[in-house]
């Protein structure tokens, strides 16, 4: 059975959320108080509906409680974003994640129940400050360990050395879990196209290649010691 997910606001945030997560094969139901932005998304998600998410009754209505996870993405609206958030719990919706603008509204969000709280515009922050700090990060991954997989760009060092030779896990901390590979391929209809090789079995005697990125996996402190030690 597919996941069902609620989106209240269709703000620039709430609307994409809405479409990824459909664009994904979930079931969502997108819904605002203004008609327009509901009229513009109708067609990208299962159903739309405009109503004031501080109506107790009008959630009721749309059977709020049956949605798996319910995102309340009402940004600057802060009021409206706690009293929904209230509401929301009190009818019994199983995860509400809520946005927040800043962390004194993020504490107050959680406060009246919201199971998860984005401080979206800090992450972003965050997440650029460390691409510039480390550019050959090309994606990170949070694991429920505490742990990250990272995919990163391999330095000069690296390159022609077999992983054994590197000892990753001895001098890093971190395990190679993977190495990637991007390729040509031509498809059916004689096209080139650009496929992922991956060796997710890695052996100590293969050798990494400048054309490839190697999936490693640890914890942030560890990743951060890969990082700095190579650059």
């Amino acid at each position: 059975m597919k996941k069902q997910f609620a989106v209240i606001g269709l703000g620039s945030f709430g609307r994409k959320i809405a479409i990824t997560l459909s664009e994904k094969g979930a079931e969502v139901m997108a819904i605002d108080k203004e008609r327009d932005k509901v009229e513009d998304i109708k067609d990208k998600v299962v159903s739309a509906v405009a109503l004031d998410s501080t109506s107790e009754d009008e959630l009721k209505s749309i059977g709020i409680s049956d949605f798996d996870t319910v995102i309340v993405a009402l940004g600057e609206q802060q009021e409206a974003a706690i009293l929904t958030t209230v509401i929301l719990k009190n009818l019994g919706v199983n995860e509400v994640i809520a946005r927040a603008m800043n962390e004194l509204y993020a504490q107050i969000l959680k406060k009246v129940g919201a199971d998860r709280v984005l401080l979206i515009e800090e992450q972003m922050a965050e997440q650029l400050a460390k691409a510039l700090i480390a550019p050959q990060i090309i994606e990170n991954i949070p694991l429920a360990s505490g742990h990250l997989i990272v995919e990163i760009i391999p330095r000069r060092e690296f390159i022609g050395k077999k992983v054994k030779e590197l000892n990753f896990r001895s001098k890093y901390g971190v395990n190679i879990v993977a190495i990637q590979k991007k390729v040509e391929v031509i498809n059916d209809e004689g096209e080139t196209e650009i496929k992922i090789k991956i060796n997710d079995l890695p052996g100590p005697d293969d050798k990494i290649s400048e054309d490839e990125t190697l999936l490693v996996v640890g914890s942030e402190e560890e990743i951060e010691k890969l990082v700095k030690e190579t650059s």
